[in-house]
């Protein structure tokens, strides 16, 4: 009979441990989600085009984070992008983003300077909670930011 409670108390922590495992990893406290979208002023411009994002931790002089994807050619949104748990209160972060729009030529898949390839730089500060941020185009606001993206 001790042969059979031994076992039966491996079984249990056994069992308690993969549901541990199991479990989604908790975010550290102060991890918060960024939810960057782009309005629908992007649509016309740069329907169908691909579109790069990193988010970028000024403090630690990395990106954190990248994804890419495509403008919608007719949406109210014209890109959305979630970055779960990426934002840590007390840093900076920069949000890169670029779009290959190759106006007057450039290349195709390849971060062009900012009259040929639209590109921008948004600043986040004074993390708290978690952040949406939403753009408009505005192609006088462009900031070169194709190095962030260089391979």
């Amino acid at each position: 009979m001790p042969m059979f409670k031994s076992c039966l108390s491996i079984s249990a922590m056994l069992a308690a441990l993969a549901m541990l495992g199991a479990a989604p990893p908790a975010l550290a406290e102060g991890d918060h989600d960024l939810t960057f979208t782009g309005t629908g002023s992007f649509n016309a411009p740069h329907g169908g085009q691909t579109i790069r994002v990193a988010v970028f931790d000024v403090m630690e002089g990395e990106v954190v984070a990248s994804q890419s994807g495509q403008v919608a050619r007719q949406a109210p949104e014209a890109f959305s992008f979630s970055f779960p748990g990426v934002l840590q209160e007390g840093h900076l972060y920069d949000i890169h983003y670029w779009i290959d729009s190759n106006f007057g030529g450039g290349s195709e898949g390849g971060c062009d300077p900012v009259n040929i390839d639209h590109q921008w730089r948004e600043a986040l500060h004074d993390i708290t909670e978690a952040v949406t941020l939403q753009v408009e185009h505005r192609p006088e606001d462009q900031a070169p930011v194709c190095a962030t993206f260089a391979q």
